[in-house]
């Protein structure tokens, strides 16, 4: 397996556990918190595919989906169209409410472009500097792996919310 393969198979595995923690859930149970400070479903795939939107746009310059393809519009979310999600308040987290066509549709388009835009990645093409606000400036191969890294997690916490409300029956902000 070369870079690129490793890299689509990786950003697969992230499209498969985001499917699994979002399809059959209905807009209320996306939107339900374990607890008020806690993340939803739909905030935690909305947030993932954002980051992944932004992070291989800026490294691959080239637009965001968000904007260019109309999920901005789309999703009206009440806050900032550059916003991803870091940094939100507890009022904004609880402000993204989306069905689970929406929140999949995004994240399928994000997840196409992502696959087209590393489908060609080489080793040599991984050293390249894509960030020089830190120190050491951040490569293309760091920024790939921290975004997958990233979108795991943030899956995975998603598949634990929704063993929480598929168990409890929540279905509603605590």
């Amino acid at each position: 397996m070369n870079s690129a393969g490793l890299l689509v198979d990786s950003f697969g595995r992230v499209r498969e556990a985001v499917h699994e923690a979002v399809e059959g859930l209905t807009e209320d149970e996306l939107a339900a918190r374990i607890d008020p400070d806690a993340n939803s479903v739909a905030w935690l795939v909305w947030h993932l595919t954002r980051i992944q939107d932004d992070h291989l746009a800026d490294a691959f310059d080239t637009k965001q989906l968000w904007a260019s393809d109309g999920w901005a519009t789309r999703f009206g979310l009440p806050f900032s169209r550059q916003a991803t999600g870091y940094g939100q308040t507890r009022a904004e987290v609880g402000a993204v409410r989306a069905p689970a066509e929406l929140l999949l549709g995004y994240h399928d388009a994000v997840h196409a472009r992502t696959v087209e835009l590393i489908g060609s990645v080489t080793n040599a093409d991984l050293a390249r500097v894509v960030d020089t606000a830190w120190d050491p400036p951040v490569t293309l191969g760091v920024r790939l792996v921290s975004v997958i890294a990233d979108d795991l997690q943030h899956a995975g916490q998603a598949a634990f919310v929704r063993g929480v409300v598929e168990r409890t029956g929540a279905d509603r902000d605590h």
